[in-house]
């Protein structure tokens, strides 16, 4: 064999296990793979009272909404519609709304992330009749908790109090 071809095959040996080895190298798993979008935990807290005499209103139901009211017609909800969070306030109409939302989820108001609250009185005559109210809560001065990790930014918390009005129901 002459030099030149011994030469060659020595090149191509070399060649052909660098290659091999950066091949291989690449298959190792440095980091997570991850699928999803950004999310975090929004709290609104705070409490419902009445707007007439500053009491704690027990039993008011508080949730999450879409930004747009779902108003079923004939027992149909509208798709896609997703029930998001709900709670009632204590004896102290204190209540603690927290639920997980996606960054495609938020309705924007002049470049501020805002989510919508609506604020029932579900227990009839039981303490007393309440109108609703439908809430803008802006979380863009929302402080930040938690600790951060892969997709998932923490918890913004807002404290907001709400007044609501009494109904006067005719018998």
């Amino acid at each position: 064999m002459s030099t030149k071809k011994v030469f060659l095959k020595g090149v191509n040996w070399a060649l052909a296990a660098i290659i091999t080895m950066l091949g291989f190298a690449g298959c190792n798993k440095i980091g997570v793979d991850e699928y999803g979008t950004p999310h975090a935990d929004f709290t609104v807290k705070g409490a419902v009272v009445d707007k007439v005499t500053g009491k704690p209103i027990k039993g008011i139901r508080v949730g999450y909404s879409p930004h747009f009211r779902v108003v079923p017609m004939y027992g149909v909800i509208p798709t896609p519609y997703q029930p998001k969070a709900h709670v009632l306030t204590n004896d102290k109409g204190e209540f603690v709304l927290r639920d997980k939302f996606y960054t495609s989820e938020f309705y924007l108001m002049d470049n501020a992330p805002t989510l919508f609250v609506s604020v029932e009185d579900i227990d009839g005559a039981l303490n007393g009749w309440y109108g609703s109210e439908y809430l803008q809560v802006d979380f863009s001065k929302a402080p930040l908790s938690g600790k951060p990790k892969g997709w998932y930014e923490g918890e913004y918390t807002v404290t907001k109090n709400i007044e609501l009005t009494p109904v006067e129901v005719e018998k």
